[in-house]
């Protein structure tokens, strides 16, 4: 499969076509990954609100009943509930790992074993993130592929 990249003036629309013979299970994979990219998050940060890049966003994290959206410089609060986003971003590569935190799996640059069943996601920031004995079956599935594109 050939690619090709056009640049193109900031005015314009971005698009992305698919010149295929068949529509395979590739060409699928390839246009759930775009979908699952694209879109905007609300948040505020220094009394302003903003519009985060879903592919901006590490984790999101709930403390104190509070909501924080972390990207890899900048902590933003968001009036959202943790189970509201998790609906939202489930098909966006994001999974539930602990009580209070989404993580974006495709900010993962590894994952190793930690005690009593947990696992320890390390991001491309450095930061580390425990997975929750209760949510690894679900991270094994999201690695796999598998629950991605459900409905």
């Amino acid at each position: 499969m050939k690619t090709k990249i056009t640049r193109i003036e900031r005015d314009k629309p971005e698009l992305i076509e698919i010149y295929c013979h068949t529509v395979s299970d590739e060409v699928r994979e390839i246009v759930a990954f775009v979908k699952s990219r694209q879109g905007q998050i609300t948040g505020t940060a220094d009394d302003r609100l903003y519009e985060i890049a879903v592919t901006d966003i590490y984790y999101i994290e709930s403390v104190d009943n509070r909501g924080f959206i972390y990207t890899k410089n900048k902590v933003y609060e968001t009036k959202q509930k943790l189970y509201e986003l998790e609906e939202l971003l489930r098909k966006k590569h994001f999974l539930r790992v602990s009580k209070s935190m989404l993580l974006n799996l495709m900010k993962v640059s590894a994952i190793k074993p930690a005690l009593n069943g947990r696992f320890t996601a390390v991001l491309y920031t450095g930061e580390q993130a425990v997975i929750s004995r209760k949510y690894v079956p679900e991270l094994k599935k999201a690695l796999k592929g598998e629950n991605q594109n459900d409905n």
